[in-house]
Formats: C-alpha cells, structure tokens, sequence
C-alpha cells in the first residue's frame, strides 16, 4: 500500500523534527564518545544539506511568489549560505579538535532560529499563498531522492 503524499510544509516540518533531535542526541554524548559524535554530527550536516537544496531548488522558488515576502525569503537563503559554511568545517573536523562542539552548537542556534522563522512567518503565509503543497511535497520528494536516496 503507498503511502499518502505528504504536503510539502509538513514534510519541512518533519525535517526540523529530525534534525531537532539530532542536536540533541550530539548534546547527550560525552567528550569521550568521539565516534558516535562524528557519527551523529555527520548526520546532522548530511541532513541539513539535503534539506537546504530541497528547500533552494523546490520550495522556496515555488512559494516565494505566493509567500510576497522577498525580505523573509532572502533572509532564509542567507541562513542557508551560512548554515552551509559551518556544515563544511564540522564535516572536515573530528570530534577532539578546537572548536569542534562549539561549531556544532551554533550551527545547532542558528538552525532553530532559522526553523523558527520558518514555521512561524513563512509556512503560515505559504498556507494563506493558495500552494498546491501535496504536489509541491511530490516534487519535492521526488528530488530528494535524487539527491540522497540514503536520507529519506
């Protein structure tokens, strides 16, 4: 049986979840869990990176029309841009280097302020924007697929 197809803010939303707990599980580890930090802090950045291009390449091109809020919508670009420079340097760190947990931990800030943003001003005027967002979810999916069949 195929599953229902999802709408495309709450496929976003389900992402943020994902990623939430993420920081959280790192934040649990203890400084001599090094593997399972680099494990979980790969994890993080694999998923903030598909999630980043689904949103560049799919969702924002497609709401940002609708959404009438260029401000908000180059705003989030922007916090992707540099969401994506701190996923660089945690990905080519190992857990006992210099500033490793603290990379992690802002990338962990800004991504909750970004989430927030989105979940509060941008997905409600999505919604209000007349979206088709269970075809807009189907595109979505669609790509990420090809980007990472790994992280559905």
């Amino acid at each position: 049986m195929k599953a229902q197809p999802k709408d495309a803010i709450a496929m976003l939303e389900a992402d943020h979840a994902k990623v939430k707990s993420l920081f959280e599980q790192f934040e649990g580890l203890s400084d001599r869990s090094k593997a399972s930090k680099k494990k979980v802090a790969d994890q993080i950045c694999l998923e903030l990176s598909v999630h980043a291009e689904v949103e560049e390449q799919v969702f924002y091109p497609a709401v940002r029309g609708p959404v009438k809020d260029d401000d908000l919508m180059d705003e989030a670009v922007v916090e992707h841009a540099s969401a994506k420079e701190l996923i660089a340097q945690i990905m080519e760190m190992d857990p006992g280097e210099d500033l490793y947990d603290a990379k992690v931990k802002v990338l962990s800030e800004q991504i909750e302020h970004h989430v927030k943003e989105e979940e509060e001003e941008m997905f409600p005027k999505v919604r209000k924007g007349k979206v088709d967002l269970v075809a807009l979810g189907a595109e979505m999916e669609a790509f990420k697929a090809k980007l990472a069949p790994a992280a559905k």
